[in-house]
């Protein structure tokens, strides 16, 4: 009799022997004539019958594990898309970042690298050179947090020079990159002509001369708004141009004079100029005020305007809001006007004045370009 030639009921009354009786395959193999792989695939054939289930059921249980296979190395040819052109090291790093997510084996599959090189790896000591990129790129990321996440990686460069570390600033940038730390970019606008009517109140003396050589001899005043959940709030910044540091702020739940005013007070008392200082703004109600004249004739202060319609000739001001507003206002949905005069308080005073690195002061921040200017000798 041929293999192909046995019944249905030899089949059964053989897997019958191994499943009800409790003999061996091998000793019912040798007894029957027929082959222990022969005699395993009958045992499951009719086991899947006994248990009721068919050939579609099978075909859709195999389906399932077939979806469930895709759609994991789907998953991870998403997260693997930056380091799948990358070197062996890099993918190895990968599988072991994300093993507790995705099975080692189909994550090898998708990388096409071996299972064995990897716990070969993973065994391994760390070279020096990865381990000289761990530790920094903790400080990276420290120096990132610090900075309420807003530095890009040539001013965490700064950062790491300030502390004594030798870094290029090619080694940051590949660091932040494989860490993840971004700098916060502001929205591209679409560029505009900005021509603008001149002041018939007062002249535009400053003339978009940005660059001053000594401290209270130009300032430049504007006022923006922030959205809370209780409405608008008003914030008016005086700002000196020799160091970019914010002299002056005040805020308020309506845009009057007295605001721009508050703030303009807060400058002279803070900063007592010994001797005239150019105040620049735009042309805004608040400062064609005959209360905000009265005030700069009081206290020997200068008054400076923008053309109309010309955001250029008041470009320091405009920079400012666009990095209060970029690291830290479009982040955050404030509740009350209060608890967004507290975020602008720790922003201004707690971060851009005494930490926040710019280009044009060295990377120094305001205060501390203050402070490096008044310790050098004159004409150095």
């Amino acid at each position: 009799m041929g293999k192909g030639n046995f019944s249905d009921e030899f089949k059964r009354d053989a897997v019958a022997q191994i499943t009800e009786r409790g003999y061996p395959v091998a000793e019912v193999s040798q007894r029957l004539g027929v082959s222990a792989h022969s005699l395993y695939a009958w045992k499951r054939k009719f086991a899947k019958a006994a248990s009721g289930e068919t050939e579609k059921d099978a075909e859709i249980r195999r389906l399932k594990r077939e979806l469930t296979r895709v759609t994991e190395e789907r998953d991870i040819l998403k997260k693997a898309n930056r380091v799948f052109r990358q070197g062996c090291q890099v993918r190895y790093a990968f599988v072991a970042e994300h093993r507790r997510r995705f099975s080692v084996r189909a994550m090898c599959r998708c990388l096409r690298i071996q299972p064995s090189g990897f716990y070969a790896w993973l065994k391994a000591p760390l070279s020096k050179r990865t381990q000289e990129d761990q530790r920094q790129t903790a400080l990276l990321t420290e120096a990132w947090i610090e900075s309420g996440k807003v530095y890009g990686h040539r001013k965490l460069h700064d950062d790491l020079i300030e502390q004594g570390e030798s870094i290029c600033v090619n080694r940051v940038a590949r660091l932040t990159k494989l860490a993840g730390i971004k700098a916060q970019i502001g929205y591209k606008r679409r560029p505009g002509k900005y021509g603008g009517r001149p002041s018939v109140v007062v002249d535009n003396t400053l003339d978009r001369q940005f660059d001053v050589e000594a401290p209270d001899k130009v300032w430049v005043t504007d006022i923006t708004y922030i959205r809370t959940q209780e409405g608008f709030a008003y914030l008016a910044v005086v700002i000196d141009l020799f160091s970019r540091r914010v002299v002056g702020w005040s805020m308020q739940s309506r845009q009057t004079t007295d605001v721009v005013l508050q703030a303009l007070h807060m400058a002279v008392w803070r900063r007592k100029p010994k001797t005239k200082v150019l105040i620049h703004s735009d042309q805004g109600s608040q400062f064609t005020s005959m209360d905000w004249a009265a005030f700069l004739r009081g206290h020997n202060l200068e008054h400076s305007m923008s053309r109309r319609g010309n955001c250029h000739d008041n470009a320091v001001a405009e920079s400012f809001f666009n990095l209060l507003k970029r690291e830290r206002i479009r982040r955050r949905t404030y509740k009350t006007r209060e608890e967004a005069r507290r975020e602008v308080f720790d922003y201004i005073e707690m971060f851009y004045n005494p930490k926040r690195k710019h280009a044009r002061n060295g990377m120094l921040s305001p205060v501390e370009f203050e402070r490096q200017r008044k310790l050098r000798p004159e004409g150095v």
